[in-house]
């Protein structure tokens, strides 16, 4: 009997329905609807790790290995995949499964030892948000290399949500759309002082000097996002203007500022230690200084980044509904004057991103070998689809910190800040 035939039974059992997805197994046999996605199944290990870690982290480190694939776009079939399964279920094998399920795996030759993961997971100690575990955790996912990030970002060097203006725009002009905006947002004028937490490669920071006049004080916990930000910094000349401190944002005491710029950091922060940020923040702004924070979103049942997420690119990520990240920048004395969601943008950001991986795919898999350009494949496929479906968001809240008369200082309207962008 064919391994396809073996599978088709089992896999229809556990979904509890006919198959949504094509599959074809390593001797060639296939199973499943000709016009649905195809499923590929280059060995039998990919089986033996479901075996031993059954659900999302099986399947990515199935994935990443090359021994399961997808044929066609990744996002779109995933997509199509996971409509289709929607309401479905068990996926996981409950208890009664496993005899069955261990009975095909030997006759499918899937039995053996359990399989080593593949590298790039995430090797963390100590106490979650400890000062040493948040520099361990950020030097993981952004210390991968600047040559990498270069080739993936192009020339804005921002790796958060762009701000798309037109349709057909560029990533780099929507980038500077973004960067333009935060700027207006927070009333930036030429001598104003901008504290930049988690300031990555230094993309707002030069914008903001260069195009705003403002002197800036960027923070990052990644070495090589500081030896790259100074590096720009010097090339630009504007040393004058622009700092870039290897640093804990806990330990920035030289307040206060005119404005803060918090950029897809507070998701590194935690829940429990979010009100602790939040009051952080608003204690380096001055009377009537701004903060604009831009930051994912997710449901209250999902507020994590998922088995995936947590052990290949951000251990430690939480997420929650905007309206409750709302409450703590309110909690710590802050009043939200905007909240501007960017849900559709991210869409488009990611998938701008996934477009350039496949496109120089042979230039990504020499610089970080193919493992970890499949990790990536799979991280931005499904993060597109998440936005697209709603999964997660993206908001920019902006805040101020009244005087203590209670005047805020900001516009009536917003007009002024869509302005044109200074490019």
């Amino acid at each position: 009997m064919t391994a396809a035939a073996l599978l088709d039974p089992l896999l229809t059992d556990l979904l509890g329905a006919p198959l949504p997805f094509r599959v074809r197994a390593w001797d060639g046999s296939t199973t499943g609807p000709d016009d649905a996605p195809t499923v590929v199944l280059r060995s039998r290990r990919a089986l033996r790790r479901l075996l031993w870690q059954p659900g999302e982290l099986g399947l990515a480190d199935a994935y990443i290995t090359g021994e399961l694939d997808v044929e066609g776009d990744l996002a779109t079939n995933l997509g199509t995949v996971r409509r289709a399964l929607a309401g479905r279920g068990p996926v996981r094998p409950s208890p009664g499964d496993w005899p069955r399920l261990l009975t095909a795996a030997a006759r499918l030759g899937a039995i053996g030892p359990r399989p080593a993961p593949p590298g790039g997971r995430a090797a963390v100690t100590g106490s979650p948000h400890s000062r040493r575990r948040d520099r361990a955790v950020i030097s993981h996912h952004y210390d991968l290399s600047n040559a990498f990030y270069t080739l993936l970002l192009g020339p804005a060097m921002a790796y958060s949500c762009a701000y798309y203006t037109a349709e057909g725009q560029g990533l780099a002009a929507a980038q500077a759309a973004k960067f333009d905006l935060v700027c207006r947002k927070l009333g930036l004028r030429p001598g104003d002082r901008l504290l930049d937490v988690g300031c990555g490669w230094g993309a707002l920071a030069l914008h903001a000097a260069r195009h705003h006049g403002a002197r800036v004080t960027g923070v990052t916990l990644s070495s090589r996002q500081h030896a790259y930000a100074t590096a720009a910094v010097a090339e630009a000349g504007l040393q004058d203007r622009v700092e870039i401190r290897l640093r804990d944002y806990r330990d920035i005491a030289d307040g206060p500022y005119d404005a803060v710029s918090c950029i897809e950091m507070g998701e590194h922060v935690g829940d429990e230690q979010y009100p602790a940020f939040a009051a952080r923040l608003s204690g380096l702004l001055r009377p009537q200084g701004r903060l604009l924070v831009q930051q994912m979103s997710r449901g209250a049942s999902a507020p994590g980044g998922g088995a995936f997420i947590e052990t290949y690119i951000a251990p430690d990520m939480h997420m929650r509904p905007v309206g409750r990240t709302v409450d703590l920048l309110e909690g710590a004395g802050l009043e939200v004057r905007q909240v501007e969601a960017l849900r559709e943008h991210y869409t488009r950001t990611v998938d701008a991103w996934h477009d350039t991986l496949r496109e120089r795919r042979t230039e990504f898999t020499a610089l970080v070998g193919e493992p970890t350009v499949r990790l990536w494949q799979l991280y931005l496929a499904g993060s597109s689809l998440a936005f697209a479906e709603r999964r997660m968001g993206v908001d920019q809240i902006l805040a101020v910190r009244p005087d203590d008369t209670g005047t805020a200082g900001v516009p009536a309207t917003p007009a002024g800040w869509y302005a044109a962008v200074a490019t």
